[in-house]
């Protein structure tokens, strides 16, 4: 069957093609993308298309799939920083996929949708006939999708189908792909020691290649009975007991910290319609499953914690270094297994009546000169000359034959005729390859052209509503950031994130610390998308995103990559990086160099203000303190607590209040629990007299573990919820 394969590169993709291929069918790609940038298994055909592109309709006329298979949910085109937008085109592309098949009317459609349909929690195995509870943004796309679907179906009486597949779990053979929680689970313990898990959270876990057995059985059957089928396990599991077979697998002694993230909650794909028509069986469960992926990142954990390549077999090693070898050899064993056929023709014509005057070594150095060129012609015309001496010398010796003229001028044509016809097809060769070449450079100067051309356009309509409205204008820029006067030292950066956001009209802007040449600390950030770097990043290790931020320049994340944030610029004060302001939610439209130059702006400004409040602080350094210690007097304590409380109540940062169990002897204890802090973390008194400690961006879950840190240390400590001013 001729097979067209739709989506980004992935592990579900790559062994999908797999699968394919040992089943002997054509298989076409589509990979989404202009350019051809991700690594594919090797397909029949490939087409570096967007799925927006108008060409989508002469690909399906030139494969004519009897089966086409998108990726949908599981399509790594598709990066969701920006859900609105992403949401958009994901739709828009799905519509085009579907009329461009429409148009064609030939095989089935399938698509494929995930669990993500359904937010709610349920005390029943989720059916077909249960409708969808998406909430987000992604997983309402997903409903949407299923919708045209089967609007398609009834509408256009189209056999197109969804599968819906139950949480997918796979071995990661490098750290950037590990997207699931299996995997997440098992490097959390190789790089702590410890993992939490919330054991009222309950699911099930599909294997990758499970999945794709299943989503074969679809593809080759002839006749279905429904258009919506469940692709699952359907083993309910919850994170403990994932947590517990994941440290069974490993072996050794890994600690498991029981959280509640927010209540009872399961969410468990029934599989019955799909095993009742197709007789399918789980072959890899969940416990064989993890125990695999254990051991792999068990084994490779340096691959994983320090982002080391993988270490190949020895076989593979030396296949990678002599494969050149091997490859410039096959034209000569070629050439010389089919000298073989010619020497036994030539034997089998001399002295024949009518063959005789045929030179079968001719026709075998013409032949590997018009397909190989110059150097197989030279080749074989050696080869030929060997076999001719040879032949002559059945009947002569090897003197007469060297003394024979005509063996010299046979010789000599032999070459001659070689040479020129190897010459002329190297000739035609390079040409062609020049002419591609060219013909390649100037569409992508041509492509050049019009990306410059379209920042051109943003950009004049960026300064053409500047002017129209000056929202944008300096003036404004300036009464809006001088507001930051008004709050006291502690709140400056806090609310630098709500001016950062307005300005910026982004809804996530994150504004982190640098505390040293390796890390920085997230100080505020205004949504969940803005900290999805986490509270603290190894800066250093971001490649391009450094290299920008160190050379004083604003990064602008152009590739999309979602590891990145869409802009970022960092703050210096005497040639040292203090701070990294990171901006995810900017439409592609407004990712400009005017864009850039206004971040650099409002982060001078913001500096202006942060500097006057450290130098503030400064100023009171003696006063802040206990005596000699790091113990924040009540008055400064107070302040920065309601500081943080009221940043956390607009969504700005999370923070977490600590009492220690400490009757005397402050400064002791100071000494023991600031070994156990951050350089982000305080400790202080309030009125009470009482020893306190403030935990920066950290979450109750999180501040169990300090907890337990005291707890080794000797004290005791315990949350406390909020103070009044």
């Amino acid at each position: 069957m001729n097979i067209l394969l739709i989506g980004g590169s992935s592990s579900l993709m790559n062994q999908m093609i797999i699968k394919l291929k040992k089943e002997g069918h054509r298989i076409y790609l589509l990979t989404g993308e202009r350019y051809a940038r991700k690594s594919y298994e090797k397909v029949f055909e490939v087409y570096h298309f967007s799925y927006e592109n108008d060409s989508l309709r002469e690909i399906f006329d030139s494969v004519s799939p009897d089966v086409t298979l998108f990726m949908g949910a599981y399509d790594t085109n598709y990066m969701w920083q920006d859900s609105e937008r992403e949401s958009v085109r994901y739709i828009s592309g799905l519509m085009n996929m579907l009329v461009a098949y429409s148009t064609v009317k030939k095989g089935k459609f399938i698509y494929l949708s995930s669990q993500e349909v359904y937010s709610h929690s349920y005390e029943e195995n989720i059916t077909e006939d249960v409708p969808p509870s998406a909430s987000g943004m992604r997983g309402t796309t997903l409903v949407q999708a299923e919708k045209i679907c089967l609007d398609f179906r009834e509408n256009w009486e189209l056999p197109v189908f969804v599968l819906r597949l139950d949480q997918l779990y796979s071995i990661p053979k490098k750290r950037e792909e590990v997207n699931h929680i299996c995997a997440k689970m098992c490097l959390t313990m190789l790089e702590s020691g410890y993992t939490t898990a919330d054991k009222k959270t309950v699911g099930s876990f599909l294997y990758e290649s499970d999945a794709i057995q299943f989503i074969y059985q679809i593809i080759s059957a002839r006749k279905t009975n429904h258009w919506l089928y469940n692709i699952a396990a359907t083993e309910p599991v919850n994170e403990v007991e994932i947590a517990e077979m994941i440290r069974e697998a490993m072996g050794q002694e890994m600690q498991i910290i029981e959280v509640e993230k927010g209540g009872y909650y399961r969410r468990v794909l029934s599989n019955e319609r799909f095993a009742q028509e197709f007789d399918a069986s789980i072959y890899h469960p969940l416990e064989s499953g993890l125990q695999k992926l254990a051991a792999y990142m068990e084994k490779h954990k340096n691959v994983f914690l320090l982002g080391e390549e993988e270490r190949l077999p020895w076989w593979k090693r030396a296949i990678q270094k002599c494969g050149w070898l091997l490859k410039a050899a096959v034209p000569f064993i070629e050439n010389m297994i089919c000298f073989i056929p010619f020497f036994m023709l030539n034997n089998r014509t001399v002295g024949s009546q009518y063959f005789a005057r045929l030179d079968f070594y001719l026709f075998y150095v013409l032949l590997f000169a018009i397909v190989y060129g110059q150097h197989q012609a030279i080749f074989s015309a050696v080869l030929a000359v060997c076999g001719y001496l040879f032949r002559q010398m059945y009947t002569r010796s090897g003197f007469e034959v060297m003394l024979d003229y005509t063996t010299y001028i046979w010789m000599a044509q032999l070459f001659i005729l070689g040479l020129v016809v190897g010459y002329m097809r190297d000739q035609i060769r390079a040409i062609k390859s020049e002419g591609a070449e060219v013909q390649e450079h100037l569409n992508r100067q041509l492509g050049d052209i019009r990306d410059i051309n379209n920042s051109n356009v943003r950009v004049k309509d960026v300064l053409e509503k500047q002017v129209i409205d000056q929202k944008d204008s300096i003036g404004k820029l300036y009464s809006i950031t001088s507001t930051l006067d008004q709050y006291t030292p502690e709140e400056v950066l806090f609310y630098a994130v709500e001016i950062l956001s307005k300005i910026l009209r982004s809804p996530d802007v994150a504004i982190y610390t640098v505390y040293n040449d390796s890390y920085a600390r997230m100080f505020s950030a205004s949504s969940s998308v803005a900290r999805k770097l986490g509270n603290s990043i190894r800066y250093p290790e971001m490649g391009e995103m450094y290299q920008c931020l160190l050379e004083q320049k604003v990064y602008i994340n152009r590739q999309l990559d979602e590891k990145y944030p869409l802009m970022a610029n960092a703050i210096y004060e005497n040639d040292e990086m203090k701070m990294i302001v990171m901006v995810w939610g900017i439409p592609w439209e407004r990712m400009t160099l005017g864009q850039a130059n206004l971040l650099v702006v409002i982060s001078y400004l913001i500096q202006n203000a942060t500097l006057r409040a450290n130098r503030y602080m400064a100023a009171l350094e003696e006063e802040r303190y206990l005596g000699d210690t790091k113990i924040l007097e009540p008055e400064a304590f107070t302040s920065l607590v309601m500081a943080y409380q009221k940043a956390e109540k607009k969504n700005l940062t999370e923070c977490t209040l600590l009492r220690i169990e400490a009757s005397s002897g402050y400064e002791q204890v100071s000494l023991v629990l600031m070994k156990n802090l951050r350089q982000t973390d305080y400790l202080g008194t309030l009125k009470d007299g009482k020893l306190y400690v403030l935990l920066a961006n950290t979450d109750r879950d999180e501040a169990a573990i300090v907890i337990q840190r005291f707890a080794k240390a000797g004290y005791q400590s315990k949350i406390v919820e909020r103070i009044e001013g």
